[in-house]
């Protein structure tokens, strides 16, 4: 599985934030690691310099083999809750989909 970080001009995408947020994908995602080619996340300041809560905006976006990609959506107060907020959700749309197809 490999993981594409995005981030725009109000978020720093540095080593630190991409470290963080494979760790956390990685720990939502792992168990379905061989059946997802990528994940790209998107991280975004909705209000930017003026403040306020659940402005950061975090969108995940999952390649899995062989079906269309699933997108996902988490507004949060900061980066790492957003983040793991669209993971969890991600790990949710993903399991329920794998589920319905092994049902088949």
């Amino acid at each position: 599985m490999q993981l594409q970080l995005n981030t725009d001009a109000n978020i720093e995408g540095d080593e630190r934030l991409s470290e963080i947020a494979e760790d956390i994908v990685t720990s939502a995602l792992g168990h379905l690691g061989s059946r997802i080619t990528r994940v790209e996340v998107y991280l975004a300041d909705a209000n930017a310099a003026r403040g306020g809560s659940d402005d950061i905006l975090c969108t995940v976006e999952a390649r899995p083999e062989g079906l269309q990609p699933m997108v996902t959506t988490h507004s949060d107060a900061n980066v790492e809750s957003a983040l793991r907020g669209a993971a969890k959700k991600m790990r949710a749309a993903l399991d329920s989909q794998f589920g319905k197809l092994s049902r088949h």
